[in-house]
């Protein structure tokens, strides 16, 4: 049974499945197409919006996210200072416990003006990156402290601490914004853009670009899809076209979408030379936050223009085809710095610069990232595919070319024309 729009009351989605008044309320209604008789699945899905806080909640926020900030950089240099010291590092346990003295005595009693849940939440994310720092056999890198402006978070891990009110109308009938309790913030004003599906397990919000949003983690039980196998596709990613099928159509942001995203990143670029001029004044000038917070909303738009055209390339592949091959392309070895070392310079640095800057502005990862979940969603899957000889794989027959290679490279010359759709049809075959 859907939300009363009119009626101003607490969303089902303060205490799972029952409401704060301990009454039973349906689940939202969820239609994905699936078939009924199919056995159910968990879902994690999450939907973020944009905050509207007041002045003195945006405030509390600022303060309460400054309390998270300390307390990760007083427990890493504890932790820091037992690594280098020898002695074993402090479990989660142990810190949690050290958190409650702080909050309690007088030297850092300020703690206590914060929620104690985001605290103790940023206390298990420094353990658990710790350890994963700490494993050879994980890419991770050693945790770093946080600086003010950067990155400001709080996650309230409690979902019975946050209510959610989606009522866009009051008693008397006036339009209202959608409401989001947080503790020890109150009720806030939240745009929400679509329907939240499921039932909440937590909550984060985040500041960036001087801008707050609020991010609901849900969990619903959905019907598991049914698996489909045609049709099928090879996707060749590339850079001056984003992306070539083996059927023959490239994937490529239409003229008009180039064109903003242009003036968006000259504008970025003109608004980077104003900072870099207003730092002259020393980065406490109140002109350069500002002009600072400007070149943040800059990258931002930026970001989201690309952002919602890998949503409407990954969802238009996600809905037509089943099982999609691409290679597996290893990103940050392609992005390295040929910069080299003090004792052996590298050469063409600043060409090398150009090319990764090319390479990570098209999004290879995100794009991939979504296409396998949206896939996945569907019953089709993502195939990644060693991009050994894919370039040297003939799209007809499958020959591999291994003898022109490297030897004769710059002696080999084309005598017939080469179809754009060649490399993506060896992916696909190379599976």
């Amino acid at each position: 049974m859907p939300l009363d729009p009119v009626a101003r009351q607490t969303s089902p989605f303060t205490a799972g499945k029952d409401s704060a008044d301990g009454m039973a309320v349906p689940d939202l209604a969820f239609s994905a197409g699936f078939s009924a008789t199919m056995p159910n699945m968990k879902r994690i899905q999450a939907f973020k919006f944009r905050l509207v806080p007041t002045l003195e909640q945006e405030s509390l926020l600022s303060r309460h996210a400054g309390c998270v900030r300390f307390v990760w950089n007083k427990a890493l240099d504890l932790q820091t200072r037992r690594l280098e010291a020898g002695i074993p590092l402090l479990s989660y346990g142990d810190m949690a416990k050290l958190l409650t003295l702080w909050r309690s005595s007088e030297e850092y009693g300020f703690l206590s003006n914060g929620p104690v849940h985001p605290q103790q939440q940023t206390l298990k994310n420094l353990d658990r990156s710790l350890w994963e720092a700490l494993d050879r056999t994980n890419p991770k890198r050693f945790p770093k402290f946080k600086k003010k402006g950067s990155w400001d978070s709080l996650r309230y891990p409690d979902p019975l601490q946050i209510k959610v009110d989606l009522s866009t109308k009051d008693p008397t009938g006036r339009n209202v914004h959608p409401r989001i309790f947080l503790p020890k913030v109150g009720w806030v004003k939240v745009r929400v853009s679509r329907q939240i599906e499921g039932d909440l397990r937590n909550a984060t919000v985040t500041r960036k670009a001087g801008l707050w949003s609020v991010s609901l983690q849900t969990e619903a039980d959905v019907p598991e899809p049914e698996i489909r196998m045609p049709p099928e596709i090879g996707l060749d990613l590339g850079i001056v076209t984003f992306a070539t099928t083996s059927d023959g159509p490239r994937i490529h942001p239409s003229p008009e979408i180039l064109e903003a995203m242009k003036r968006a990143e000259a504008r970025l670029r003109w608004e980077q030379r104003k900072l870099s001029r207003k730092y002259r004044k020393g980065p406490k000038s109140h002109n350069f936050r500002k002009q600072k917070i400007r070149v943040a909303r800059a990258h931002e738009r930026v970001a989201n223009m690309r952002r919602d055209f890998l949503h409407k390339a990954s969802t238009t592949i996600g809905e037509t085809q089943a099982v999609v091959y691409v290679e597996d392309l290893k990103i940050r070895n392609m992005t390295g710095s040929a910069r080299g070392t003090a004792e052996n310079p590298g050469r063409k640095v600043r060409q090398k610069s150009g090319l990764n800057r090319s390479l990570l502005s098209q999004g290879w990862g995100t794009f991939l990232s979504l296409l396998e979940y949206k896939l996945s969603r569907r019953g089709g899957r993502l195939v990644r595919v060693d991009p050994r000889y894919t370039s040297r794989t003939c799209s007809a027959c499958g020959h591999i070319l291994r003898e022109f290679f490297p030897a004769f490279r710059k002696t080999l010359r084309i005598t017939r024309p080469v179809k754009s759709t060649g490399r993506s049809r060896a992916v696909k075959r190379g599976f």
